[in-house]
């Protein structure tokens, strides 16, 4: 609750993006990886090479992407715990410069949301997972880290059953 209250003052940095990207995934995955040894998923980027840096408080962009790959690999987990032979988990992450905002997407082939629960997914306190599991914090946070803290865009879509992706933008400015 204090994190979802405090402001940082944390000062924005030149960011490279995709290597953001790609040490948070590592990151979440291997962190899984070490609670649950029998998980594996498939992951794949697709980076766009020449992403522009982009001024960010690192640490808390950082944040927003270790919440956003432990829920797609939470998602993906929970539909492999459902006994489906043939599902093979898959977390995508892509980074593109669309009209000069610096847009990554998370997308997995978990379980998906309903529109109940999309509607209500970034909202303080509001979770999906069993006591214990969550607080209900995590995309709430990340969603004012995006908006209030960075003035871009955090939204997503879901398909109950198939999966959901988070698409997070970010202003990119140019040099001063």
């Amino acid at each position: 609750m204090l994190e979802h209250s405090r402001t940082s003052t944390g000062e924005r940095t030149p960011t490279d993006l995709n290597s953001l990207c790609d040490e948070y995934l590592r990151l979440a995955y291997h962190g899984l990886r070490a609670k649950d040894k029998s998980f594996n998923a498939t992951l794949n980027t697709d980076f766009t090479a020449d992403l522009p840096t982009v001024k960010v408080v690192g640490p808390d962009v950082g944040r927003v992407l270790l919440n956003l790959f432990n829920n797609a690999f939470y998602a993906v987990r929970q539909r492999q715990q459902q006994g489906d032979a043939n599902y093979r988990p898959v977390v995508e992450v892509t980074t593109r410069l669309v009209n000069q905002q610096a847009v990554i997407q998370v997308r997995e082939n978990g379980t998906g949301m309903s529109n109940t629960v999309r509607e209500k997914v970034f909202q303080p306190f509001f979770t999906t997972k069993p006591p214990g599991e969550g607080t209900g914090l995590g995309l709430s946070l990340s969603h004012d880290i995006i908006a209030q803290g960075h003035g871009g865009s955090l939204a997503v879509e879901s398909h109950e059953g198939q999966g959901t992706t988070f698409s997070l933008s970010l202003p990119v400015t140019s040099p001063a």
